[in-house]
């Protein structure tokens, strides 16, 4: 989707801080976290939410997304993770092309992923993550 933004970041084409990627999905660091180290699983081809999505692909996002979050949380020394997907409005979800929120946790963090509110991301902290 041309005006797509989230389209546009998994593919490069707006510069984010970027965890990894593969043909199919980028991991970037979101904008307004929840927590430090706050990512988002971004698929490069436009799907406006989970039911959207094709089998094949959506076969290989938790496998992924156990990875990611894997390595998420031993790079920030994380001491929990929460997956958070949202699909439609009614849900949550406010930019309509599937993403899946890695939360890193961190005891007596006091976030509440049903109410958070947004910060700011550390840039240094970032770029410590990115091999």
């Amino acid at each position: 989707m041309s005006d797509c933004i989230f389209c546009k970041l998994a593919n490069g084409e707006i510069p984010t801080k970027t965890f990894f990627e593969n043909k199919d999905f980028r991991v970037i660091f979101d904008a307004a976290p929840a927590s430090k180290g706050h990512a988002l699983i971004l698929p490069k081809k436009h799907y406006a939410n989970l039911f959207e999505m094709p089998d094949e692909l959506a076969a290989k996002l938790l496998p992924f997304a156990k990875e990611m979050a894997a390595s998420l949380m031993e790079k920030t020394g994380a001491d929990g993770m929460n997956l958070v997907q949202n699909n439609g409005e009614a849900a949550g979800q406010t930019v309509f092309h599937f993403h899946l929120h890695l939360i890193p946790r961190y005891k007596g963090d006091d976030k509440s992923i049903a109410n958070w509110k947004p910060g700011s991301q550390d840039e240094a902290f970032l770029d410590s993550l990115i091999d």
